[in-house]
């Protein structure tokens, strides 16, 4: 066996919780999720006295959506400080039985708040929104949000139907997903003499010796298969629970609910995806040149070396290196965006080794008021730089957000991408610039490895949650129906450039069980992302303040109106080819360095 590099956790820092509540059993947390409580009870008084439902009163329109729309975002600020608390410690530890019993609570105690929101989407359903935008400002400024409830209000079933559907939340799909992240906490299994959490055998993916991936890669497969049983028994429960709703509030198929939840239309994803799968060809191309260098003389990959690193890095990327490099390059686009990455490394908003009982991968959560928790599973590569760089880019649009009401912050899930992908973009063209040799191949490897990602394996993913779907309409698919869907999702995509397959993909991504097709938005994020940057190159200037802007307003217009302010149409497939000849450039460089 190969040893593996001990971490050195005192340079990965946990992220800070004290300064919201001192602790999660605190008397001040416990007031606070009883005043959410009271308050949750006391907007479905404003509610029932201002007859907020479907067919509900309609004399002095204005003056009820003024006080109702107040109290609603009132709760809904309240609320996500509270929910973010509970939830900084059940992903960091799945095993603390007070936190997993508070976040339990609050979601209990906040079931009501989907039925009133159903209400108020309802009702909102069936007013004049010309008439009620003339007679009330709060109205014109969240004109977007208006629109968004009229729409869900067309595919709404009966009042009841819908109370019910809220209440079994909790019981339904909720627990699924727990089920889901408590399991992956727990798989650990020994690679290379050393017990590992499931969340450190996946970084090791890109360690440098190819016989620590491929053990890592074995043990894996072994951790998923122990855990098939339970964790398809929670897929099976989500996307059946999902067709069934899907199909009483009259949609035609999985994916139409998700365009209007991404402010999207089908022909912008159908363009995208047009391009999409025009370029798989180039990406086998790489996939080939990448299959040489590592010595696999067919020109096939084998999963356990898509991640793995080629060229050689030119420094550590340990931790604090990657800091130190995030925010210079930071610091190069603009000193806003440099002074939020400091105040974040400052005021531990992060959440850095791996570790069992905690989740995998990263996110971002907003915290306070233009402040955010960033949970990581930091490995030494500039792939992970990158995604430090990435979440720190959500949490500058949660800054950027910070001056909008919850109903102007609700930013579909493909303009969330849009900062994370442009704070990538910024830190991978700063490790680019001043390459040339092996650390030149190296960086561009780190930039296609996962633009690959967000472009193949993403739409491999879309196709396998399509058939899903389908599937589950028949009856419930076994661990092996599921890696069957998985792998043949793999071979349309990859195509033949693969020696081997990740039958268990749908076990280790969690977006599977928290929302439907969590995928395609964010290969919308990276090519709309990389069109943004390139119009950044071309006028620096003028840019930086219309992208501040467009930040802040993500979740007060569809993606095409917000997008054709930049010139961009995203029903073209012209502009989707644009950026995706960005990377065809890449990849030919690769081809060339690799020889």
């Amino acid at each position: 066996m190969t040893a593996i590099p001990q971490a050195t956790p005192s340079q990965e820092p946990h992220w800070r919780t004290d300064d919201l509540y001192p602790g999660i059993d605190s008397s001040e947390y416990l007031a606070a999720i009883a005043g959410i409580a009271d308050q949750v009870g006391a907007l479905g008084g404003i509610f029932d006295r201002l007859e907020i439902r479907k067919d509900g009163q309609r004399e002095e329109v204005a003056a009820a959506y003024d006080e109702a729309t107040t109290a609603l975002n009132a709760l809904l600020a309240d609320l996500a400080p509270v929910r973010a608390y509970a939830n900084a410690f059940v992903t960091t530890d799945s095993r603390n039985d007070a936190a997993q019993a508070r976040a339990s609570e609050l979601s209990t105690l906040t079931q009501p708040l989907g039925d009133l929101m159903t209400r108020y989407s309802a009702w909102l359903g069936g007013l004049d929104l010309v008439e009620l935008k003339a007679n009330s400002g709060m109205a014109r400024a969240h004109s977007y949000s208006l629109e968004r409830a009229q729409h869900a209000a067309r595919h709404q079933m009966s009042p009841a139907e819908e109370a019910l559907a809220s209440e079994l939340a909790g019981s339904g799909n909720e627990s699924w997903a727990k089920l889901h992240g408590n399991v992956c906490s727990l798989l650990v299994a020994e690679v290379g003499g050393q017990r590992l959490p499931v969340t450190a055998i996946r970084n090791l993916g890109s360690d440098p010796s190819g016989a620590v991936r491929a053990e890592a890669y074995a043990a894996e497969l072994k951790l998923w298969q122990q855990a098939e049983v339970p964790l398809a028994a929670a897929l099976n429960g989500i996307k059946g629970r999902v067709n069934v709703l899907n199909a009483r509030r009259g949609y035609g198929d999985a994916v139409e609910p998700t365009l209007s939840g991404n402010s999207i239309d089908r022909q912008t994803l159908a363009a995208m995806q047009r391009a999409v799968v025009a370029s798989f060809p180039d990406f086998r191309r790489y996939f080939a040149a990448k299959a040489r260098l590592l010595g696999h003389q067919n020109g096939q990959l084998p999963w356990s070396d898509l991640l793995a690193p080629v060229g050689e890095p030119g420094r550590e990327w340990s931790y604090p290196e990657s800091k130190s490099f995030v925010e210079d390059s930071f610091r190069g686009y603009s000193e806003r965006l440099a002074d939020f990455a400091r105040a974040a490394f400052e005021g531990d908003w992060l959440d850095v080794p791996a570790r069992a009982g905690k989740r995998g991968g990263a996110f971002c959560m907003s915290w306070r008021k233009g402040e955010s928790r960033i949970l990581l599973n930091h490995a030494r590569s500039l792939d992970s730089t990158s995604t430090l760089a990435h979440e720190l880019g959500h949490g500058y649009h949660n800054l950027c957000l910070k001056e909008r009401t919850p109903l102007q912050k609700q930013t579909p899930m493909t303009l969330a991408e849009t900062a994370s992908i442009f704070c990538e973009t910024i830190v991978q063209q700063n490790a680019l610039a001043s390459a040339t040799g092996a650390e030149r191949l190296y960086v561009l490897e780190t930039q296609l490895m996962g633009q690959a990602q967000v472009v193949v394996d993403i739409h491999s993913r879309f196709l396998f949650e399509q058939a899903v779907f389908e599937g589950r309409e028949k009856r419930d698919l076994s661990p092996t129906e599921l890696n069957t869907l998985m792998e043949q999702a793999q071979r349309d995509t990859y195509g033949d450039a693969l020696s081997s397959l990740h039958p268990y993909m749908w076990a280790v991504k969690p977006h599977y069980y928290g929302s439907s097709f969590y995928n395609y938005p964010y290969t919308f994020g990276l090519l709309f992302g990389l069109g943004l940057y390139a119009r950044y190159r071309s006028q620096p200037d003028s840019f930086r303040a219309q992208y501040d802007e467009l930040l802040s307003r993500t979740g007060m217009g569809d993606a095409a109106s917000l997008a054709a302010e930049f010139g961009i149409d995203t029903r073209d497939e012209a502009f989707w080819v644009s950026s995706l000849d960005v990377i065809r450039e890449s990849i030919r460089e690769y081809e060339g360095l690799a020889g």
